[in-house]
């Protein structure tokens, strides 16, 4: 992440020696940028994306006729971003058109368990050098997930300009798995090697042995759904609005008769809203979104997606991580219900033209907080033996000791034409059991 970081101070160094008018654009416009960071399990991420927008003859700027969006990356041990992003309201008259085809591949995908705090999460468990004490790995909470989506959302207009009508179907196709050890072990001193799976058992790995987690679901699977609903949007902006209002209601259902492994329902609110404080310069923005199946059972790999009208990033998951609460744990609090809300101020602190576009920057501070609100049956009366009370006594399971989960945290955004968004936040999480910080460079803002 340092190097990302680097990237990203030196392009700042180099716009802020630029200022002139502002500038209208027209036709095709394009942002560019490598994909440079580090993970001591994953290796080097390396590759590239670009976002290019389409303006037309530049009457309806900021607005764009067509977006379309490639990012294809690697780490050196295997994980990796493979993305086709198409957005236009131009393609098809009447119609917001949004098409996604992706391969996202993560051989150390974060697992803590189900219903957050009742699940406990032991950072001992993280640190290497305690193995000897008798501690886990830092692979522990982890297992290797491939995953294939095709995606296509329509928005329609319902009465008016504001009330629409949303739909969508989504192909998803999970492969899961333990762990590659060996690989992640490639090139490490024997002292360094991560113990393999006979030796040291990764929670993901005893979810099944405890029957938590079933062998029809263990290794994947096919989960096709499809989606309708309303959507009433009165945002001045899309990209960041500086006042407006975003509210959806959708209903997603993945039924049998589409060859799914499991039928169910889910149901997913989200209301957003923008103020304005100072005039083109800062806004205070929420979010508040609650999901809940409503029927049928989801298989627990489904349970980290977060359900949307229009998909902004290449995942939308948790809640943990960049996209949710930024500063806690990747999918630390999955449940079968969930609720989220973000709080940001929004400050655009500068504004400048360079090399024949415009620019702002900007800051933002913020406040993250969610909760599991309907729970995966975890039946742990079920599970009491030797292993669990003995080896290490209160290390898997509190049960009802969900409760609300905070972070909290400022951010950097670089932003081109309006449309091209550069966002870097760090957010701290307050509890403990939440895990400590984290710093996320992507695309767009969060909401």
């Amino acid at each position: 992440m340092k190097k990302a970081l680097c990237l990203l101070v030196t392009i700042l160094t180099v716009f802020s020696t630029y200022a002139q008018d502002q500038l209208t654009k027209q036709g095709w416009n394009f942002g560019a940028l490598p994909t440079v960071t580090f993970d001591s399990d994953l290796g080097f991420q390396y590759g590239g994306l670009i976002n290019l927008f389409h303006y037309g003859d530049g009457s309806r700027y900021p607005k764009y006729d067509h977006s379309l969006y490639l990012e294809v990356s690697r780490y050196t041990k295997g994980s990796g971003i493979n993305r086709l992003y198409y957005d236009s309201d131009q393609l098809i008259d009447g119609l917001q058109t949004s098409l996604d085809i992706s391969y996202l591949s993560d051989r150390a995908y974060d697992f803590f368990g189900f219903n957050g705090y009742d699940a406990v999460v032991n950072k001992d468990w993280f640190d290497d050098s305690k193995i000897d004490e008798g501690y886990r790995t830092r692979m522990f909470y982890k297992y290797d997930r491939k995953l294939f989506r095709f995606k296509v959302d329509l928005i329609g207009k319902l009465h008016g300009e504001k009330l629409k009508w949303v739909g969508g179907i989504n192909l998803l196709n999970f492969k899961l798995g333990l762990v590659d050890v060996e690989k992640l072990n490639k090139g490490k001193d024997e002292a360094d090697k991560l113990p393999s799976h006979e030796t040291e058992p990764g929670l993901f790995q005893k979810y099944q042995d405890w029957g938590i987690i079933s062998s029809e679901e263990a290794n994947g699977g096919f989960v096709p759904t499809v989606k309708a609903g309303l959507v009433y949007d009165s945002r001045d902006n899309k990209p960041n609005p500086m006042k407006g209002i975003w509210t959806e209601a959708v209903i997603l259902g993945a039924p049998e008769f589409l060859g799914g492994e499991q039928s169910f329902a889910k149901l997913s609110l989200i209301h957003r809203q923008y103020f304005t404080i100072i005039p083109n310069d800062l806004s205070l923005a929420y979010r508040l979104d609650y999901q809940t199946t409503l029927g049928g059972n989801a298989p627990f790999y489904y349970q980290t997606q977060l359900i949307t009208s229009v998909l902004k990033g290449a995942t939308s998951e948790g809640l943990g991580g960049a996209s949710s609460l930024r500063g806690v744990l990747r999918n630390r609090v999955v449940g079968d219900g969930v609720f989220l809300g973000n709080l940001e101020a929004r400050w655009k602190f500068t504004r400048f033209s360079f090399i024949n576009n415009n620019f702002y920057l900007g800051l933002n501070g913020f406040l993250d907080f969610g909760q599991v609100t309907k729970k995966i049956d975890v039946n742990t009366a079920g599970l009491i033996n030797d292993e669990i009370n003995n080896e290490f006594p209160g290390s898997y399971f509190e049960n009802d000791a969900e409760k609300m989960h905070y972070s909290y945290g400022l951010g950097l955004r670089v932003v081109m034409n309006e449309n091209f968004i550069v966002r870097c936040d760090y957010g701290v999480a307050a509890n403990e059991r939440d895990g400590d910080s984290g710093l996320y460079i992507g695309l767009n803002y969060l909401f």
